[in-house]
């Protein structure tokens, strides 16, 4: 199943798309759902960020290509960090480049789609919990990160969380491959093997911490080859069986 979120002549709906016709969704589609008689084109509607969580939850250094490229022992447990849902853009939107900012770079991630409401569960039970799977890009004012040692204002610019174009269903996330063009050069090119924490260690470890709300992000890492961008610049985040997610950089 390919789950979207669309505008269509200002209203915004919930999509199931099926060989590229969109059929509206009645309903909520973290429980049960109806599919309607409507139906439209990709090119008639406008394709929003796929779901509306109450907080996105990024896991730092989580690829063992990545640890090596920057010669960093790998972490015990899992780093995580939020960033905020003001953050959040769609498909084919502008990241906004910060004036107080001279660095920002791209990051590609895989990020996990939260289905019901997870409070201190064991790996074995997270399938059960998962939505799906979307396309994720954790950009970072990198020279603020550095300068204030901690991560919070640069992850946390409104633009830095595009995410989409479809939240996918059936795919197995520790066996993607994981990729970043930017301006139609590869610049990350990776696979979910390289992962130091699988998909089901990550959920259940950030669920001993937090309650997940039903459409909760949790953005899993990204892999080697993280690099600045320029005003102008285009990028596009590529996962194996789930999509592309361009955006473009624009000034603030």
């Amino acid at each position: 199943m390919k789950f979207l979120r669309f505008k269509k002549e200002e209203k915004v709906s919930y999509g199931v798309l099926e060989e590229g016709i969109i059929r509206e969704i009645k309903g909520d589609i973290y429980n049960d759902y109806q599919i309607s008689d409507r139906n439209y084109l990709l090119s008639e509607v406008d394709l929003l960020a796929p779901c509306e969580p109450s907080k996105i939850i990024c896991v730092g250094l989580n690829y063992r290509d990545h640890a090596k490229e920057l010669d960093m022992d790998l972490p015990k447990e899992p780093v995580i960090f939020l960033k905020p849902v003001t953050s959040i853009i769609g498909p084919n939107t502008k990241v906004k480049y910060p004036k107080i900012s001279q660095q920002v770079d791209y990051e590609a991630e895989l990020a996990v789609v939260v289905k019901n409401q997870i409070r201190e569960i064991e790996a074995a039970e997270v399938g059960d919990y998962i939505l799906g799977y979307t396309c994720f890009n954790d950009i970072t004012a990198r020279d603020l990160q550095n300068r204030d040692g901690q991560w919070t204002r640069a992850k946390s610019f409104d633009t830095f969380a595009p995410v989409g174009p479809i939240i996918e269903t059936e795919v197995n996330p520790n066996d993607l491959q994981v990729q970043l063009f930017h301006n139609g050069k590869v610049k990350q090119n990776s696979h979910t093997k390289q992962m130091i924490f699988e998909i089901e260690y990550l959920v259940s470890f950030i669920s001993q911490v937090m309650t997940l709300n039903p459409g909760d992000i949790i953005a899993t890492g990204t892999p080697p080859g993280v690099g600045s961008v320029e005003v102008g610049d285009d990028l596009e985040v590529k996962i194996e069986g789930i999509g592309s997610l361009k955006s473009q950089i624009d000034q603030a």
